[in-house]
């Protein structure tokens, strides 16, 4: 009797290893699956450059933002999009500008025209950056973009992209803020449970 119950052990020992190994395959894949669409730059012509709001102090844009709307600008001054879009909406109480009204200063002063430019203030994430990117490009006939967020970022903001019906290429920041080891790792961590957390029923 006892022998059996330590098979027994034994064997329900032996399926939770293979099944924490599985599990732990899978989340490999997962990061290297993200890293590996964040390091792609499909960037072609397209109707317009969505560039996705990330923090702005006041009337500055964080370094993360900054570096999206400094990519977002060169992919424009290379005449890929007659368009850019900055999204983003004001990022806490008693804010004066929305990011995406700090990106188009920003912008503005990199001589972009001002008939070049769209924005939407009322987004608070990467999910309604998107949405309400989409609802500007039906408001003025904008059919394919490239979306412009850094490097771990990119696979998600597409995914959203495809699930809104969206026409989208990526088109990563060829430089990242989230520089050090430590930084990276967490980005890449979160990017990780966004995957699953996404494909849960709402």
């Amino acid at each position: 009797m006892r022998g059996r119950q330590r098979k027994t052990r034994r064997g329900v020992g032996g399926w939770l290893w293979r099944l924490a190994l599985l599990v732990l395959v899978w989340l490999v894949g997962v990061a290297a699956y993200i890293v590996w669409v964040g390091q792609r730059d499909d960037a072609g012509p397209a109707d317009a450059i969505i560039v996705l709001g990330a923090a702005a102090y006041d009337a500055k844009p964080s370094p993360v933002f900054e570096e999206r709307i400094r990519h977002g600008i060169d992919l424009y001054k290379r005449g890929l999009a007659p368009k850019l879009i900055f999204t983003g909406g004001y990022g806490g109480v008693g804010a004066r500008f929305s990011e995406s009204q700090v990106a188009r200063r920003y912008a503005l002063r990199q001589g972009v025209p001002d008939k070049a430019i769209l924005i939407e203030s009322l987004s608070r994430n990467t999910h309604e950056n998107l949405r309400q990117a989409s609802l500007l490009m039906h408001e003025h006939d904008l059919h394919r973009v490239i979306i412009v967020s850094d490097p771990l970022h990119m696979a998600r903001s597409l995914r959203i992209s495809r699930g809104l019906g969206i026409n989208a290429v990526g088109s990563p920041t060829p430089t990242s803020r989230f520089r050090s080891f430590a930084t990276r790792w967490r980005f890449l961590l979160q990017e990780v449970y966004f995957f699953h957390r996404d494909r849960l029923p709402r």
